[in-house]
């Protein structure tokens, strides 16, 4: 399915009853709907609504104009978000998410959260603090997680990204997952979805503006600017935290609840990076779990 929205025409999945409760699931960098497959078909045999959409650069997404920025900023996924929910005229869903995805649920229940009901996060709060990135190193330990990030630095990066865009994609997977014996079919599925002709661009800009290195599309220069606040999230939240993402840092309650006024529930699941391919019963749990508290205070 395609449906303009913003500056793109989105492509995205739909399963499900169109009268249930609305859920959005957002896919990460480098990867794409077909990790939701399983949660998907979980959710919609419960009887939810579910959309799953291929972020900008990915997959059959396309920019509507040709002039536009690819930019691949914070602020603009999390307009992008924002743009689908009001274009599919969802009502008030949960948004669920993990890595890129996870960030634009966390923007749009940060600083639109009349547009949602709910948001499922995977290792919490995904705002990026771009000063700190940018002047506080972290330990050396931690730093040479990122080293992806510090290769699309360079043009040398920019152009091993577009030359071997599966071998890294196919890197990181098996990097971030250590415990997930994913199958060359897996991968397979999604690997087309980074010959999008924005791929390499879109995810260049992302690396490199999260530490100040590009400026941003002046498109959503207001919307970085309430996010340099690092504002809070008021919606209901449930975050999941995996124990074997090495990548992500594993962070306790107190620190989630720091950022979430209305944390629902923090699970450790033992996984890596991707959790709704690595185990989508458990996802899909988070979210109905979500789902049943906001219905129960919507019928009190």
């Amino acid at each position: 399915m395609m449906i303009r929205a913003g500056v793109l025409d989105v492509a995205f999945d739909r399963f499900g009853d169109p009268s249930g409760r609305s859920v959005v699931l957002l896919h990460g960098f480098p990867y794409d709907p077909r990790g939701y497959d399983d949660v998907a078909r979980l959710l919609a045999e419960s009887g939810y609504d579910v959309v799953v959409p291929y972020l900008r650069g990915f997959g059959p997404t396309r920019f509507v104009d040709g002039g536009t920025m690819r930019s691949g900023e914070q602020a603009a996924i999390g307009h992008d978000l924002r743009e689908l929910i009001i274009a599919l005229e969802l009502n008030e869903p949960i948004v669920a998410g993990y890595d890129w995805g996870g960030r634009a649920a966390c923007v749009v229940a940060a600083l639109w959260p009349e547009l949602v009901s709910g948001l499922v996060s995977v290792s919490g709060y995904l705002v990026q603090d771009i000063a700190a990135a940018v002047s506080t190193p972290v330990p050396p330990h931690l730093e040479k997680r990122y080293w992806y990030q510090y290769y699309l630095h360079s043009e040398r990066g920019r152009a091993g990204l577009a030359a071997y865009r599966e071998e890294i994609a196919q890197t990181l997977w098996t990097d971030w997952s250590p415990t997930w014996r994913f199958g060359d079919s897996e991968f397979a599925a999604t690997a087309p979805s980074f010959d999008n002709p924005d791929f390499v661009d879109v995810s260049v800009h992302s690396y490199r503006h999260r530490y100040g290195i590009e400026a941003g599309d002046a498109a959503y220069a207001a919307t970085q600017e309430l996010l340099t606040q690092q504002p809070r999230i008021t919606v209901p939240t449930v975050v999941i935290d995996p124990t074997e993402d090495t990548v992500a840092s594993l962070y306790g309650r107190p620190d989630h609840a720091g950022h979430f006024t209305d944390l629902i529930d923090v699970r450790q699941v033992d996984c890596g990076h991707n959790p709704p391919q690595e185990l989508p019963g458990q996802f899909a749990d988070a979210v109905m779990t979500l789902s049943e508290v906001v219905r129960d205070r919507e019928s009190n």
